[in-house]
């Protein structure tokens, strides 16, 4: 990449100074017309070197302009002692070149060789899918295809509570209403009903009495042993995880592995107690890790109850030693919680690496916020809780709404709609920097301009249509004329990989986000600017090139979002 032959005539210059810096920071000018690229690296260092900014940037400059890779035309000191880069015309053309006849423009080896095991998503069976778990699915999938995109063989993983309290509530609201039970319904709507049945159980758990009763339940659950309830447990598992399936299609996740909390217990328990007495120490009759022996930062936790009930320490301590059992080579092991799981996930992984301190690095944890609602229209199936479904079907609904009278058929309005919903939600959650909270605004989520998965979108396929529309006319890409001053998205397209990259280093697709709502902002401004198809245009065949290469570029980093691309709108 330019940027890291830029790097090294900074250093290069450095060193014929006599100066020494490693830490050389490149960043993009927010107006272009500032430079390709600029750093503050003389401002950096003019404290310790005793020098004025500017007056050591000029010095650094001079050098600088004798060691610049061909693609750079000039360097310039511009402010207080910022320097300022500016590539040739060539190497854009050059650039926009390359994006049309390379496949998977973007991709970097920085994880090859990397075998890495993501876990997102989790819902569990017999509840509905929440929007935590839509969150939690949109930031894994994004992850796993940018890891993916930086050469590591991905391994997507589900863990998912088959066992539980959440259980027992919906088994006994199956059990005391039978109308719950609808077997000659699609998988979906039955799902729906026994997310229904865990509500209502939910409710009847406040009652004392009903409480004693799941209770009881729970433990026959676990127990296998009343053959109703046995029964009931296998149909609504079945029905749930199906229609899991049927949600993760129209998400576009798939899974590799999926782990069930009931065969985690046993493996968590029983390492819980091979450590006792020296990881693990009995305190008033329970089993508990003390993480503030080891750091600070950390606290006691339960893992095992004083009634010796595993708790979720002791399923994900099983989980963890399952996930390296089921891969030997395993580079590292990711989890995608919300953040109100760090704490004790912090302390699992400092049990975990005393027992088996050859995982301690290969551990990692991403935390994401909880998505709050602006002011819209949003209905829920299930009284005061929105589920994950009712989002999509909401969301789905409004974009119909903007699409009912557009000449599709049947089956591409019912793709479109999906598909459009689907980025709707996504680009909400991932136009944000990992870790806070997000506020989801329905009207703008859904918007066709401005800030939205939609607009991206709109934009990929007004692109393709114009790439077909030239091919019509008998014009192809074509480089031998180009125009005269060059556009914002020809000086946008060739930082594509740096941003994938980026995104891999920090986790945080946002970046990728940003990059492709400034680029689509820049190409329809190209578009608004200039007639792309006109067969007495002697750049026409240059504009179609740079028509197709921004295509090629969103569609790309649509993918690493998740989101697909319609090639029709």
């Amino acid at each position: 990449m330019i940027k890291n032959s830029l790097e090294q005539s900074i250093k290069d210059t450095l060193g014929a100074l006599g100066i020494e810096y490693t830490d050389i920071v490149l960043e993009h000018p927010a107006d272009l017309k500032m430079g390709d690229y600029s750093t503050n690296i003389a401002m950096m260092l003019a404290k310790n070197l005793k020098k004025n900014p500017k007056q050591l940037a000029q010095e650094i400059v001079e050098v600088l302009n004798t060691k610049l890779p061909d693609e750079a035309e000039r360097v310039e000191v511009a402010g207080a002692g910022f320097i300022n880069f500016y590539l040739k015309k060539d190497f854009f053309t050059h650039s926009v070149k390359a994006i049309i006849r390379k496949d998977n423009f973007g991709n970097n080896e920085s994880l090859k060789g990397k075998k890495i095991m993501v876990e997102y998503t989790d819902p569990n069976p017999f509840k509905p899918v929440h929007i935590g778990h839509l969150m939690t699915n949109a930031i894994g999938e994004s992850v796993s295809r940018i890891y993916e995109a930086s050469g590591a063989d991905v391994m997507r993983a589900n863990y998912q509570g088959d066992v539980g309290l959440h259980v027992a509530k919906a088994i006994y609201a199956l059990l005391k209403n039978p109308n719950y039970i609808k077997k000659n319904v699609s998988i979906k709507e039955q799902a729906e009903y026994i997310g229904k049945a865990y509500a209502d159980g939910s409710h009847a758990y406040e009652s004392a009495e009903i409480k004693e009763e799941i209770d009881e339940i729970n433990k026959k659950i676990y127990a296998r042993s009343d053959e109703t309830i046995n029964e009931l447990y296998d149909w609504g598992f079945k029905v749930t995880m199906e229609a899991f399936e049927e949600l993760y299609k129209v998400l576009g996740s798939r899974f590799d592995y999926y782990f069930l909390e009931s065969k985690m217990v046993s493996v968590g328990e029983s390492i819980v107690r091979e450590n006792l007495g020296t990881i693990f120490h009995e305190s008033d009759g329970a089993l508990v890790f003390k993480g503030e022996d080891y750091d600070s930062r950390l606290h006691t936790r339960v893992f095992i109850t004083s009634k010796g009930l595993p708790t979720y320490e002791t399923k994900e301590l099983g989980l963890t030693l399952a996930k390296f059992e089921e891969r030997k080579d395993l580079n590292e092991s990711v989890v995608i919680t919300a953040n109100e799981q760090a704490d004790y996930m912090r302390v699992v992984a400092k049990a975990v690496s005393l027992m088996y301190p050859e995982y301690e690095k290969k551990m990692r944890h991403i935390t994401h916020g909880m998505m709050r609602f602006a002011v819209g229209k949003m209905s829920s199936r299930l009284g005061n809780v929105i589920t994950g479904e009712d989002l999509l079907k909401n969301v789905r609904e409004g974009i119909l709404e903007k699409v009912k009278e557009r000449d599709f058929s049947d089956v591409e309005m019912e793709n479109v709609v999906n598909a459009v919903a689907v980025s709707a939600i996504k680009y909400s959650i991932l136009k944000q920097s990992i870790g806070g909270d997000i506020i989801f605004d329905f009207e703008k989520s859904i918007s066709f301009e401005g800030d939205s998965g939609p607009y991206l979108q709109y934009s990929y396929a007004r692109a393709r249509s114009i790439v077909e529309k030239a091919q019509k006319e008998g014009i192809t890409p074509n480089f031998d004329n180009t125009m005269d001053d060059l556009t914002e998205t020809e000086r946008m397209l060739y930082r594509f990989p740096e941003i994938v990259e980026r995104a891999c280093i920090e986790d945080s697709s946002h970046y990728i986000a940003s990059y492709l709502i400034e680029l689509a902002r820049g190409f329809n401004s190209f578009y608004g600017n200039n007639q792309i198809v006109d067969t007495k245009d002697k750049t026409s065949p240059y504009k179609v090139a740079l028509t197709e290469a921004f295509a090629n570029v969103m569609k790309r980093g649509l993918y690493l979002l998740g989101i697909s691309a319609p090639e029709k709108m």
